[in-house]
């Protein structure tokens, strides 16, 4: 009942415009779409030089640390979790720990990290268009120093890696970078950084873990074929979550039942909460990996107001299995669930979930992927691209600038004396 046939009949033709719009010619400054034909046309060269890159760094490297805030970050920490899964850096493997920097000013998460360092071998990847975000500068400083005192200035350059401007336009740090002689690899001048995780910004990191870059592009490169047909799921999900948008439901909860997709959800939320959150417009993205937080929001969910609706990942096939064991005293009283893979007791626990909330009055969509692998990551990827850009078109909003980001930035700066 909440949504009638003759609304998703309607608004089909919004959906239909707004994909026209999208497929229009611009300028890539204005209209950075360089993401909807990436799968096909990525520069294969770059790609073979970043498989070498990431050789490298396995072998001469204990710990990669990737210097980046936002889109330059998230997509890759994404990847890495939804395919090495939420422990990769306390697994054994024969692939380098990674850690993320650049995405916080706090100096407690700085001073840890380079604690973590101590008598390890490091290489870095700093990612900026213009070298200056404060966030990732600061940390660039830092341990650049640290390598340099490490390695000497020689041997630092062989551990620094520069994901940047194609051309020294935006700001520095590709003129720096040629001067000292690191190796670079391009921030494509047609692509946003919330869109950027399938190029060198994500696939360095997510290639040094060890995941299979080039079958997570043949996964994107399927959905951008699949999403090419007059109906198809991607066009059904925009349009969706638009009508529930105008019926008042003004919070989309990203849920998954997998703690390896917490990632995954803060790029969600990043994804669509820039593209939409602007002229007064826009769902508000939210987040939950159940069943845990069932213990702490399922109570607002199932009796809370009634402005949310959620869209649920369903994983069809987890990696491993475990039992539960028979045990004779049976203290739980769980026995009935002897023998049954955990798999398919959380299954239950989303088909319970779905009901109880549905029942309750929230709206469910639900997504079902086949497995959390590489070619699955850049399937989901390039669907929620394509999903996120036409929803800002039907909501009459540009999805690919970020006006409101600058305000703090400008506050941040004038508070602390940057000269004009």
């Amino acid at each position: 009942d909440f949504i009638k046939e003759h609304e998703y009949s309607l608004i089909k033709g919004e959906v239909k415009c707004a994909y026209e719009k999208l497929l229009e010619k611009g300028e890539p400054s204005e209209k950075p779409t360089g993401w909807l034909t990436l799968p096909e046309d990525y520069d294969k060269d770059e790609f073979e030089r970043i498989l070498s890159a990431s050789e490298k760094i396995k072998k001469n490297s204990d710990i990669f640390i990737v210097i980046g805030i936002g889109g330059s970050y998230l997509g890759a920490r994404a990847a890495i979790e939804f395919v090495k899964g939420a422990n990769y850096n306390l697994k054994k493997k024969d692939t380098p720990d990674i850690y993320f920097a650049g995405n916080t000013i706090d100096p407690d998460s700085l001073s840890d990290l380079l604690e973590m360092c101590e008598g390890k071998d490091i290489s870095l990847n700093v990612i900026s268009k213009s070298g200056s975000t404060t966030e990732p500068a600061v940390a660039f400083r830092v341990l650049r120093a640290y390598l340099e005192e490490k390695y000497g200035e020689e041997g630092a350059r062989e551990r620094i890696y520069v994901t940047t401007d194609k051309k020294d336009v935006v700001g520095k740090l590709k003129h720096f970078a040629i001067e000292k002689g690191y190796e670079t690899f391009v921030v494509p001048d047609n692509i946003g950084g919330r869109f950027s995780v399938l190029s060198a910004v994500g696939l360095l990191p997510i290639a040094v873990s060890g995941c299979d870059i080039k079958k997570m592009m043949e996964g994107a490169k399927k959905a951008s074929q699949d999403f090419k047909k007059p109906e198809n799921d991607c066009f059904n999900y925009a349009a969706i979550r638009n009508i529930l948008s105008r019926k008042g439901y003004e919070i989309e909860l990203f849920a998954s039942y997998k703690p390896s997709f917490l990632y995954m959800n803060e790029w969600l939320k990043q994804l669509f909460g820039e593209s939409e959150g602007k002229d007064r417009k826009g769902i508000f993205p939210a987040s939950v990996i159940y069943s845990t937080d069932l213990h702490s929001m399922g109570q607002y969910l199932q009796d809370g107001r009634r402005i949310i609706f959620e869209t649920v990942i369903d994983v069809l096939n987890s990696k491993s299995e475990v039992k539960v064991p028979f045990d004779k005293s049976n203290i739980d009283n769980l026995n009935f669930l002897a023998d049954k893979d955990l798999h398919y007791v959380n299954k239950q626990a989303l088909l319970g979930t779905l009901d109880a909330h549905v029942s309750g009055g929230v709206p469910n969509i639900v997504l079902e992927l086949d497995r959390m692998d590489e070619e699955n990551f850049g399937y989901a990827v390039y669907f929620f691209e394509l999903a996120c850009a036409i929803s800002g078109y039907i909501s009459g909003v540009n999805p690919f600038d970020q006006p409101g980001v600058e305000v703090y930035k400008k506050n941040m700066f004038k508070l602390l004396g940057k000269p004009e």
